[in-house]
């Protein structure tokens, strides 16, 4: 199909008949009043974005099948969450794109910084000077495009601006999610970066496998000890099953970027996950075959799924230092 300026001229109204950016609010249940952006290319792959979840992806689809895993939670307003402990886990609603840290990735625990829950703050952390639109660009491609800026700050604490582009264009069955954190307070802050992305049925079943080329795969404990060797592959849903993280050392191509991919026979074209692997190093996989949590996930990393004080410990904390400005990049895309 003809997707060029050239070929669409004349043969449509407005460009909202082949790809748009709609935006609402939820009204009901514990996401009332959350900002909600549903981004359609025309390409089958659509996705909704919540400015008021730090412009995380929820739920996305490929002609109408979900390609996410959501939680029993669904979307939650961030006026419900609470930051101690594991409370977390009772507003994340799962979705395409879950933003772990900055401060902290993993369990709570007690920083230099003040305590710390489950995952940190990024996902519950509305995002201001928000904006959409859609574009023809240089090349002759149509450009649908959401923006916005993170800020996690505390008085006497940290001042951490995340300014985040989240683009697709049509008649492309994908997304890429660019953010740029830079550093503005006056000391140097940990800097821990985990893209926390949900694949769900009936994208992840018994016959999904995970392909990617040759290389280190490192169980996270006991429980992933018992899995390492059928890391690529799923199981039907298991009552009472342990979670499985598994760390990955994954290699860049020419152009500096690791990818791993979904294919599952029974849903139709593969899914690609890539990402810049100078900034994020590490691809966690998160295997939970539970019943109900029924969940694969693929998350780049510049940490592993560990708490601050474990990574400190271990010599691979990250920090940013006053001024410094890190960019990380993640593109999804489907072969269809």
């Amino acid at each position: 199909m003809d997707f060029s300026k050239e070929g669409i001229t004349g043969r449509v109204g407005r460009m909202e008949q082949l790809a748009a950016i709609k935006r609402y609010a939820i009204e009901d249940g514990k996401g009332r009043g959350m900002r909600a952006f549903e981004v359609v290319n025309g390409s089958g792959f659509d996705f909704t974005v919540y400015p008021d979840r730090g412009l995380d992806i929820g739920p996305a689809r490929y002609n109408g099948l979900p390609l996410t895993w959501t939680t029993r939670n669904g979307p939650v307003a961030p006026a419900f969450y609470d930051a101690s402990g594991f409370e977390w886990l009772r507003t994340w609603a799962g979705g395409l794109l879950t933003t772990c840290g900055w401060l902290n990735v993993g369990g709570p625990c007690t920083t230099p910084e003040g305590a710390q829950g489950l995952h940190g703050r990024m996902d519950h952390t509305p995002a201001e000077e928000v904006n959409a639109r859609a574009f023809w660009n240089a090349a002759g491609e149509y450009v649908l495009e959401v923006t916005g800026r993170i800020v996690l700050s505390r008085v006497f604490g940290e001042n951490l601006a995340t300014s985040r582009t989240i683009t697709t264009r049509l008649g492309w069955p994908g997304v890429e999610v660019v953010d740029r954190t830079e550093n503005l307070g006056a000391a140097t802050m940990p800097l821990m970066q985990l893209y926390h992305m949900n694949f769900g049925w009936p994208l992840i079943g018994e016959t999904t496998r995970l392909l990617a080329p040759p290389h280190d795969v490192v169980p996270r404990d006991a429980a992933a000890a018992k899995g390492v060797s059928e890391w690529d592959t799923f199981l039907p849903p298991t009552p009472n099953f342990a979670e499985q993280v598994f760390y990955h050392d994954l290699p860049a191509d020419d152009n500096g970027f690791c990818t791993m991919r979904i294919s599952n026979p029974a849903f139709g074209p593969d899914v690609a996950l890539s990402f810049r692997k100078a900034e994020l190093p590490n691809l966690v996989q998160w295997r939970m075959p539970g019943c109900g949590d029924y969940v694969m996930g693929l998350e780049p990393a510049n940490c592993l799924a560990e708490d601050y004080n474990s990574m400190a410990a271990k010599g691979l904390l990250r920090r940013i230092e006053p001024g410094q400005v890190v960019a990380t990049c993640i593109r999804l895309s489907l072969d269809t």
